[in-house]
Formats: structure tokens, sequence, C-alpha cells
């Protein structure tokens, strides 16, 4: 005897109903993941500006030891923002008045308006370790 096998051709490929389907639950989970990946994006932003003001705090204080009073520029601290933070914020140490009693200054990151900060507030710190604005603990 002779048996042949008898194969259905349908069996090889995917449906169109079936790559729609695919395509729906694909289109839902983009959906719910990346507003939580663009906050995560914003928060990490943040998390880098709040790292380079503290270390600029610290850099002021060494300052203020080593020369009697605090600078006005970020130059003079020798240490450049990095990238996320550079492209992200404009970083600025204001208020510096060293003939107060204490002497005074305060370092703020102004998120750039074309950025992912843009909708986040302005960070501040000063000379007594205050901050002002979203900062994350």
């Amino acid at each position: 005897m002779n048996e042949h096998k008898v194969t259905n051709d349908l069996s090889l490929g995917f449906s169109l109903i079936e790559l729609m389907i695919s395509l729906a639950i694909l289109s839902i989970l983009t959906a719910l993941i990346l507003p939580s990946y663009r906050q995560y994006i914003v928060r990490t932003n943040t998390v880098a500006a709040q790292q380079y003001l503290l270390e600029l705090v610290s850099l002021q204080n060494q300052t203020m030891f080593e020369n009697h009073g605090y600078t006005e520029k970020l130059e003079t601290l020798g240490v450049l923002p990095i990238e996320r933070v550079k492209s992200h914020y404009d970083i600025a140490i204001t208020n510096v008045s060293n003939t107060a009693t204490p002497p005074t200054y305060s370092i703020q990151a102004t998120p750039k308006s074309d950025s992912a900060q843009a909708k986040t507030s302005t960070l501040t710190i000063n000379h007594l370790g205050q901050k002002t604005g979203d900062w994350y603990e």
C-alpha cells in the first residue's frame, strides 16, 4: 500500500488576524510602558543634577577653608558637569557674599526649556545645605 500524508498548507504561516492581535497587544504594552520610562529618565536626570550640586557644595566648602571665601565661578571649582547634567540643566552659583556673617552662596540647577526636564522645578542648595525644588532623598 502506498500511504500518502496529506498536509494542510494553511498551517505554515500566520493569519492576518493573528498578526493584528499581536500588534494590538504590542501597542497596549507600549502605551503602558512608555510613560513610566519617561518618568524614569526625568528622575535619573534630576538625581544626576542633585549629585552634581552636592559635589559643588563640597568644593565650595573646601574653597572657603583654603581661600577664606566662596567663589562665584564654576570653573574655579575645577569640576565640569557631566553630559547628562549639562544637556538638561543650566548650573549657576548665585548670591555669593563673602562679607556677610556667615558668608553665603546658592547653587542652582535650572532645567532647560528644550529638554526632558522642562516641566521640573529648579533645584537650589545654599551654604547651609537648605534645598528647594523637587529633591529626591
